[in-house]
């Protein structure tokens, strides 16, 4: 194992250690002990920039699986060094910030810290790994730690809601998107990311290109809340604010922005991609910054903003995609504006969005509230918080000298760049994105005036809090986005210091075959440009949106500013119904307590299944040459055994049927030995003993029943199921007799004796083909008696403390 790979895994063998740090060291924060290692993570990813700003990549491998073609190989380029940098260093700030935040005497840190160290390393696994598969189960670990962080104030109905939302909606599109990869790895006969690239037109020109592709994307615009599946990322703010600025501002919402980034190489250059990206982006765009409008806590604020610039950088990914569909040096500089413009944004949005975050959790703290309608007149009580609203409203809402004026300002020469592509029929609908551009930068512009000028401005109102004395923050809460503030203004007035180390070598995995075409100029960022188009966009959002802002006392007495809930809720909530009301539906049929309608659905569909698969294969064959003599000994043993099974219907005394199952199974144990199947006639005979005896036991301790007065009814439809399973097994069996020759690896039988001590080192064949040959299926069944145990374990446990279940 390499030090990258250690990199990644060691936030989850520090979430190990966690529980006894918080138990034996008390008197010391948690989260010191967790701060150290994303800082040093942070200064150990700053030693790639070097490699990747030179255009080198490093790559560790490290086999998992690699028979299925499944490799754990760490992989640093200029994007995931990006991504990591965001990780870990968001991540540093965050967990300082929370130790202020999160007092030691009042809350769980423990669990806190566990949830957050394996965000951090599940997130980590997301971006620095080649293989699609290991991608897949780190992306599906951040869906599950994001949900345990969501609801880490458990006894909120809000916070379990909100962590049940973003757990479907996100599994959900992991699902999908797993079906992608598959998909993928059917075109390329690989689940390597690069060698994919490599591939780029042979999967462009596979009938399995589209499925992959929607498959795929379903999965990024889940986890990065594109419209409609959106809606999961507003609940989930009942989270702790320092995971509100993590996962919400910096990381978790964007895997998948980083997946359509990584995998643009592959499908970017299409009308598909192209359109999907774009017009999902600049509709999540709008549809965001107009929620966010009507919205009345900051956080909800905050929310709602959050993915109305995620759905910025996603249009702007597709429509910097354009740029792989050229090879003229003057177009490719055009449109892969756009796609600078992303990655650019990308780190602003950390910066200014993380640094929101932490004052509007810092309002919450020492005021009690974040309803913009009690606060007010905190500029003079929180002066230091006030500054760094400011600044991260500021860029936020676009405005020099700030850093996300510059990236906005690239927005704009995206969008109007778009209107002159006469590809993809832009040249008749390309005017849409300017206009949607302009329009929801209005509305940016709009919130971000109420948020701050609501919260800060006014007059101060001491019976509006929830709190006895109103004041600032501890310095220690101040450090973390006071830090973010500061990388605002540094950005703003010095961007040229990101754009050869970072945005370069990320623009450079994200359309490598462009960057020779690409040229040099478009990396120096600077503020004027003259007065073109994009400054008069930007005086015209400052002006409307100072206009709606001034004159909000005419329109927000609207029934649609008053509704803070997405409508698009009603539908998640009422699919959920239907899912419940169906489940109960199907399960009042299936459920009907009695034991014969069970057996019937099984051994109904049991047949089904394999006579279905017997015709399908064309699999049935009968051929009675060869068959062994059938021994007068074995007429007997067989005459006994069918006359023992006839019986039993008729017995209606239970000791006697107890006795006559156990003669059942002692016949059938003979049958094993007659067989020369030893392991099996004693597992048999042990086995039906123990049965036998412990019935026997049992039904004597019992008290007396009354003497049972069964008769037995006959019933078609019973019959029926009997004779097929009865008539499918003996199909199967002369057809597997009949065929074991036929095939090209002959019986399977002579399989496992030809292969087992060569493969597995033992001899015992039944227990190695447990063991080795059906080795995940028994790790599943250990797994599922393990997670049973814990369960026994843990409500004793729970019962013995005289703890309620929740």
């Amino acid at each position: 194992m390499t030090w990258l790979h250690l990199a990644i895994i060691s936030p989850f063998l520090l979430a190990i250690l966690i529980p006894f740090l918080y138990r034996y060291a008390r008197n010391i924060h948690t989260g010191w002990f967790v701060f150290l290692l994303p800082l040093a993570l942070f200064a150990y990813f700053l030693t790639y920039v070097p490699v990747t700003s030179g255009g080198g990549t490093h790559q560790a491998n490290l086999p998992w699986v690699p028979s299925l073609g499944i490799y754990f190989n760490a992989y640093v380029d200029g994007l995931s060094l990006l991504f990591a940098l965001l990780i870990t260093g968001i991540g540093a700030l965050v967990v300082l910030y929370s130790i202020y935040y999160l007092s030691k005497k009042t809350e769980p840190l423990h669990n806190f810290y566990v949830y957050l160290m394996m965000f951090m390393g599940a997130m980590l696994g997301v971006v620095l790994t080649d293989n699609l598969i290991v991608i897949y189960v780190f992306w599906e670990l951040t869906s599950l730690a994001s949900s345990l962080l969501i609801s880490y104030w458990f006894h909120r109905q809000a916070s379990i809601y909100g962590a049940q939302k973003s757990m479907m909606i996100t599994v959900f599109g992991g699902f999908s998107m797993l079906g992608g990869f598959s998909l993928l790895y059917v075109m390329t006969d690989t689940f390597s990311i690069q060698e994919i690239i490599a591939q780029a037109d042979q999967v462009v020109e596979s009938p399995l290109f589209l499925p992959a592709m929607l498959l795929i994307l379903l999965g990024a615009f889940t986890k990065s809340a594109q419209f409609p599946f959106h809606i999961w990322l507003p609940d989930a703010m009942e989270a702790p604010t320092p995971v509100s600025a993590y996962l919400h501002s910096a990381t978790m919402v964007k895997a998948g922005i980083y997946l359509v980034a990584r995998l643009t190489p592959v499908f970017g250059g299409t009308p598909e991609w192209f359109w999907l990206l774009s017009g999902f982006g600049i509709l999540t765009l709008t549809w965001g910054s107009i929620s966010a409008v009507r919205q009345k806590d900051l956080k909800g604020i905050l929310a709602f903003s959050t993915i109305s610039q995620l759905g910025l950088i996603m249009c702007l990914l597709g429509l910097g995609s354009a740029s792989l569909y050229f090879t003229d040096a003057d177009e490719t500089t055009m449109y892969a504006t756009a796609t600078l413009a992303a990655v650019f944004h990308l780190v602003n949005h950390a910066t200014f969005k993380g640094s929101l975050f932490m004052t509007a959790g810092i309002v919450d703290h020492e005021t009690g509230t974040r309803d913009i309608r009690k606060l007010g007149g905190l500029m003079t009580i929180m002066p230091v918080t006030f500054t760094v609203s400011l600044i991260g409203t500021a860029a936020m809402a676009g405005l020099p000298p700030f850093n996300g004026f510059l990236s906005k300002e690239m927005f704009f020469t995206g969008v109007l760049n778009a209107t002159e592509l006469n590809i993809f029929n832009m040249e008749t609908v390309g005017f849409i994105f300017p206009v949607f551009a302009w329009i929801a930068s209005i509305f940016t512009f709009l919130y971000c005036l109420i948020m701050f000028f609501r919260t800060f401005t006014g007059k101060f109102e001491p019976s509006n809090y929830e709190v006895d004395h109103v004041h600032e923050a501890p310095k220690g809460m101040l450090i973390s986005p006071v830090i973010l503030g500061s990388l605002v203004i540094i950005f703003g007035f010095f961007p040229n210091l990101l754009t050869y180390t970072i945005l370069e070598p990320a623009m450079a995995a994200i359309i490598p075959d462009s960057m020779n075409y690409i040229e040099s100029a478009i990396f120096n960022i600077y503020h004027w440009h003259g007065f073109n188009a994009e400054i008069f966009m930007t005086l015209g959002v400052v002006a409307f949106g100072a206009l709606l802002f001034i004159n909000m006392g005419k329109w927000s007495a609207l029934s649609i500013y008053q509704k803070e809930r997405d409508p698009l809720n009603r539908a998640y909530d009422g699919s959920l119904d239907g899912l419940i009301t169906g489940s109960q539906a199907v399960t009042r049929i299936q459920m009907t307590g009695l034991l014969r309608d069970y057996f019937a659905f099984m051994l109904v569909f049991m047949v089904m299944l394999l006579l279905y698969s017997m015709f399908y294969a064309d699999a049935f064959a009968i051929n009675t040459q060869d068959l062994a003599p059938i021994s007068p000994h074995m007429w007997v043993l067989t005459i006994l055994f069918i006359a023992a099974t006839l019986v039993m219907p008729f017995i209606n005394h239970r000791v006697t049927a107890i006795i006559t199952i156990g003669v059942i199974g002692f016949l059938l144990a003979l049958f094993f030995v007659v067989f020369r199947a030893q392991d099996l006639a004693i597992t048999q005979l042990l086995v039906e003993t123990v049965l036998v005896i412990l019935l026997l036991l049992a039904f004597y301790h019992l008290p007396e029943i009354r003497k049972e007065t069964f008769k037995p009814v006959f019933k078609l439809t019973n019959a029926v199921i009997s004779v097929a399973v009865g008539v499918t097994v003996t199909l199967i069996a002369f057809s597997a007799h009949a065929m074991q020759h036929e095939r090209p690896f002959g019986a399977i039988s002579e399989y496992f004796i030809e292969n087992t001590y060569e493969l597995t080192g033992g001899q015992n064949m039944v227990n190695l083909i447990l063991v080795d040959f059906r080795a995940i299926d028994t790790i599943l069944e250990v797994l599922v008696l393990a997670i049973a145990a814990l369960g026994v374990v843990t409500m004793i446990k729970l019962r013995m403390n005289g703890r309620e279940d929740v």
